[in-house]
């Protein structure tokens, strides 16, 4: 089943759902192999959801971009529900000087490289993350041209 999109008290402005759907699909199963169903689903929401939801269930009382949430039932199949918080993703954007389009494509491979199993919490982690994060960029980037 194709990546689900949806809209919590804000708006996106996503582009492109269906191809960016589609490309997520490919991309799991090229990192997951043996993943015969593939199920992302995409919350876009406000900074106070967010922070609600990683308060709730994660015990953390801080503003973030992106909580990810395995929901996998088995060892061939990937579920996820991922959140992202636009109002993170413009101000990241801006911090880091690139485009929103940009910031929200990052954080949304982000999300799924997580579900792949690439972690992000010692250095060596985040520069494999940050370089697996960008090969998505510039093969979407290819793919939507």
């Amino acid at each position: 089943m194709p990546a689900r999109f949806h809209e919590q008290d804000t708006r996106s402005g996503l582009k492109n759902r269906r191809k960016l759907s589609a490309f997520l699909d490919a991309t799991v199963r090229t990192h997951l192999r043996q993943v015969k169903d593939v199920q992302l689903t995409y919350v876009f929401c406000t900074d106070d959801f967010l922070l609600s939801m990683n308060q709730q269930y994660l015990d953390h009382d801080t503003l973030t971009d992106i909580i990810t949430f395995d929901l996998s039932p088995a060892k061939d199949a990937l579920e996820g529900e991922i959140y992202i918080s636009v109002e993170r993703v413009r101000e990241n954007a801006a911090k880091f000087g690139v485009t929103y389009a940009n910031e929200l494509h990052r954080v949304i491979f982000h999300g799924m490289l997580h579900l792949c199993g690439y972690k992000d919490k010692r250095a060596a982690d985040q520069k494999i993350m940050r370089s697996k994060e960008d090969e998505c960029l510039n093969n979407y980037q290819k793919e939507i041209a």
